[in-house]
C-alpha cells in the first residue's frame, strides 16, 4: 500500500518525459569542446610568450646555450668517448665554441664594416637607375639605403655621445654572452643529471616517453644547427667566389651577408641574394647583374636539391609555410633575434609532436606495459630517435 507522497512522486514522474532532449546537438557540443581546448592552449602559449619576453634577459642566454650545445654536442660526446673527464670535455667544447663563434663573428663583422659603405653606395646607384624605369620602387630603395646609412651614423654618434647608454648596452651583451657560455658548459656536462631529474619528476611511468620526446626535440635542434651552418658556409663560399670572378665590389661583405642570412630560411637567402644582384647591377651593369642572378640561382638550386636532402635530417624538414609563419612570429616578438631563434625552436616542437604522434599511433598502453623500457637500475633505456 503506497502513501500519498509515493503517489505524488509517481504522478510527477509520469508527467515528465523520461529522456529530455539535450539543448545542443552532439556536433555542436564537440565543436564547443574543441574551441575551449584551443582557447586554453592559446592562453597558455600567450602567457608563456609573455613570460619569455618579460624575462628575456634570462631566457635569451638559455636559448643561445641550447643552440651552442646542439651545435657542438657531437664534439663533446666524442671527447667523452675518448675517456676525458666530463668537465674537461665540456670546457674544451666551450673553448672551441668561443673560437668558432668569435672567429666567424669577427670575419663577418669586419667584412661588412669594410665593404658596408661600398655596398650602400652601390644600392643607392642601383636605386637611381631603377628610378628611371620603375619610379616609386627605385625611390623606395634609395630611401631604404639612405635610412640605413643614417641609422648607422646615428647609432655611432649616439654610442659616442651617450657613453653611459653605450656602456650599458655593451655590458648587457657581455653579461648575456658569458651567461650563455656558462650555461653551455653546464648543459653539456650535466646532461645525464638532467635525464635522471626528468625520471624523478615524471609522473607515473611516463618517464621513458618524456625522455624520448626530449631527445627527439634536442636532436631536431642539433640537425638544424649543424645542417644550417654547413649549408650557410657552402652558400657563402660559392656566392663569394662567383662575385669575385664577376669582379663585383664588396664581394666579401656580400658573402658574409649570405652566411648570416642563411640562418633565416627562405627570407634571408632572398634578401642577401637580392642585395648582391643590385650591387652587381649598379657597378657592373645589366649583363653582370644577370650573371650574378645566375650565380645566386645556381647556389639556391644546389642547396635545395643537393645540400638540403644530403645534410639536413628528416626530423628538421618542415613545410615552407610553417617556417615563414615561425619567422614572422619570431620577428613580431623579438625582432631579428626572434627570427634567428624561431626556426630551431619550431624544429624542436615539430620533433616533439612527431614523437607524440608516433606514441599515440602505436598505443600508449603498449608502451606503458613493456618491461624492457627500463634497465635494472630503474633508468630509461629509450634509444635516441634518428
Amino acid at each position: 500500500m503506497r502513501n500519498d507522497s509515493d503517489q505524488d512522486r509517481s504522478g510527477g514522474e509520469h508527467g515528465r518525459p523520461p529522456h529530455s532532449p539535450p539543448l545542443l546537438p552532439i556536433e555542436a557540443r564537440r565543436a564547443a569542446a574543441w574551441c575551449a581546448a584551443g582557447l586554453l592552449v592559446a592562453a597558455v602559449v600567450a602567457v608563456g610568450v609573455w613570460l619569455c619576453v618579460e624575462l628575456s634577459a634570462a631566457v635569451t642566454p638559455v636559448l643561445l646555450a641550447l643552440l651552442g650545445s646542439a651545435l657542438l654536442g657531437p664534439l663533446y660526446r666524442r671527447l667523452v668517448a675518448m675517456h676525458l673527464n666530463r668537465s674537461l670535455a665540456a670546457g674544451l667544447t666551450c673553448a672551441v665554441l668561443m673560437i668558432v663563434v668569435g672567429g666567424a663573428g669577427y670575419i663577418v663583422i669586419s667584412a661588412l664594416v669594410d665593404t658596408g659603405d661600398q655596398i650602400i653606395a652601390s644600392l643607392k646607384d642601383a636605386a637611381s637607375d631603377l628610378t628611371k624605369h620603375f619610379g616609386v620602387a627605385g625611390n623606395s630603395l634609395s630611401d631604404l639605403a639612405t635610412n640605413a646609412k643614417t641609422l648607422v651614423t646615428k647609432f655611432g654618434s649616439s654610442a659616442a655621445s651617450g657613453l653611459l647608454a653605450g656602456v650599458s648596452i655593451v655590458g648587457q651583451f657581455i653579461a648575456a654572452a658569458v651567461l650563455a657560455l656558462l650555461l653551455t658548459f653546464f648543459f653539456l656536462r650535466d646532461s645525464d643529471k638532467a635525464v635522471r631529474a626528468l625520471h624523478d619528476w615524471a609522473p607515473g611511468n611516463s618517464a621513458p616517453r618524456m625522455e624520448g620526446m626530449a631527445r627527439r626535440g634536442f636532436q631536431s635542434i642539433e640537425g638544424f644547427m649543424r645542417g644550417t651552418t654547413f649549408i650557410a658556409l657552402i652558400d657563402a663560399i660559392c656566392i663569394t667566389v662567383g662575385l669575385l670572378i664577376l669582379d663585383v665590389p664588396g664581394a666579401l661583405g656580400l658573402g658574409a651577408l649570405v652566411f648570416v642570412g642563411a640562418y633565416i630560411p627562405y627570407l634571408g637567402a632572398f634578401i642577401s641574394g637580392a642585395v648582391a644582384i643590385l650591387v652587381a647591377f649598379a657597378d657592373r651593369g645589366l649583363v653582370i647583374a644577370l650573371w650574378a642572378l645566375g650565380v645566386v640561382l645556381a647556389v639556391q638550386v644546389l642547396e635545395g636539391h643537393v645540400l638540403q636532402p644530403m645534410i639536413q635530417s628528416r626530423t628538421v624538414q618542415m613545410h615552407p609555410a610553417v617556417v615563414m609563419l615561425a619567422i614572422t612570429a619570431g620577428a613580431s616578438v623579438a625582432g631579428i633575434l626572434g627570427m634567428l631563434l624561431s626556426v630551431p625552436l619550431t624544429a624542436a616542437v615539430s620533433g616533439v609532436l612527431h614523437e607524440l604522434r608516433k606514441h599515440y599511433a602505436a598505443g600508449s598502453d603498449t608502451d606503458a606495459s613493456e618491461p624492457d623500457d627500463t634497465g635494472p637500475d630503474g633508468s630509461a633505456s629509450v634509444p635516441a630517435s634518428s
